[in-house]
């Protein structure tokens, strides 16, 4: 198969919804990572992403929509929490768990489950696709299934290239992390998955919400929300953690490249240290980081490294989602530990 990469115009626009509208997967960008599209109301569609990535069928899909008229067609019951949401947050980086009506989305969207996750992206691309085409799109990271999520056409077709039939180009996107996926089916809506909108941002406009820890998140059989189950995120080369401490590091990069390894160092400007083998930075904010990550990730993937040393971050605000990648990609393995 030969994927094409198309810069987003009306021609090209045509062409992605042609080929969703006929069972195929389209990769196309948000606000968050590209996504790998397919109309999500069929099963034979969505069973393309899957073969497409590699990934686990068990792992639930998100669904995507260009209006916020839309949920009624798919959700059972819109709690006013949700309602709140999405006039807080639509468009944006917030998925939202509901209870899905029967026979409205494709069983293998769900995974089994009885609920689904919906969000409306910032993304005048995305936006743009999805209102020509008029129906769900469901739309997980167009990357092979444990790779860093793409944030640039050029990262879905070194991973998707020959898989899929087209890539719709919208630039690099923005925030650089997925979506926040939030559980509005709990007695207190529970982050499944932190991301751009952040705990404090949610409890400002609906109260208290349940951020649940590592543990607790991973401990579920069934994964509600993408991300749950799996490592993720990882470059070929393994990740270790290692906190933010020029002296640690330091010592760190020595003892490793005492043990005969070449040593990629991610890190904020600040902690930039000459003896690592290669430097990459995260810039000098929690956003920057963010937006940052992935392609820092993948960017590894280009050097000889034999080790990346990625440096941590606390985890208020962004900085949650910024480490429940981190640790994804690292397999919780910190340095020292």
């Amino acid at each position: 198969m030969e994927t094409v990469v198309k810069r987003a115009s009306s021609e090209a626009y045509d062409e992605a919804v042609s080929l969703l509208a006929a069972g195929h997967v389209v990769g196309f960008p948000t606000e968050t990572v590209y996504g790998l599209g397919a109309v999500a109301t069929s099963e034979a569609a969505v069973a393309k992403i899957f073969e497409a990535k590699g990934r686990p069928s068990d792992n639930p899909l998100i669904v995507h929509i260009g209006t916020i008229e839309e949920v009624d067609n798919y959700i059972t019951d819109v709690p006013e929490i949700a309602r709140l949401c999405m006039e807080a947050f639509w468009p944006g980086p917030l998925t939202l768990v509901m209870n899905v009506k029967n026979n409205s989305i494709a069983p293998n969207v769900t995974a089994g489950l009885s609920t689904v996750g919906l969000r409306m992206p910032d993304n005048d691309v995305a936006l743009t696709l999805l209102r020509q085409l008029g129906q769900p799109v469901a739309a997980p990271s167009a990357n092979r299934s444990g790779r860093p999520s793409p944030t640039e056409a050029r990262h879905v077709y070194d991973d998707l290239t020959g898989r899929i039939p087209m890539i719709l180009d919208g630039g690099a996107t923005g925030i650089g992390v997925e979506s926040t996926v939030l559980d509005v089916t709990t007695p207190t809506p529970t982050i499944l998955r932190p991301g751009g909108v952040t705990k404090e941002m949610l409890e400002e406009i609906i109260g208290d919400v349940f951020q649940p820890t590592k543990l607790q998140a991973e401990a579920k059989e069934t994964p509600k929300a993408p991300g749950m189950k799996y490592t993720h995120y990882a470059p070929n080369a393994p990740v270790v953690l290692i906190e933010p401490d020029a002296q640690k590091i330091n010592n760190a990069i020595k003892q490793l490249q005492n043990d005969g390894k070449k040593v990629a160092l991610l890190a904020m400007i600040n902690l930039h240290q000459t003896l690592a083998d290669y430097f990459f930075s995260f810039g000098d904010t929690k956003e920057q980081m963010a937006a940052q990550l992935y392609d820092a990730l993948r960017a590894c993937d280009n050097t000889d490294a034999d080790v990346i040393l990625a440096v941590t971050t606390d985890e208020k605000g962004v900085g949650a989602a910024i480490m429940n990648r981190l640790e994804k990609a690292a397999g919780n393995v910190y340095y020292g530990r």
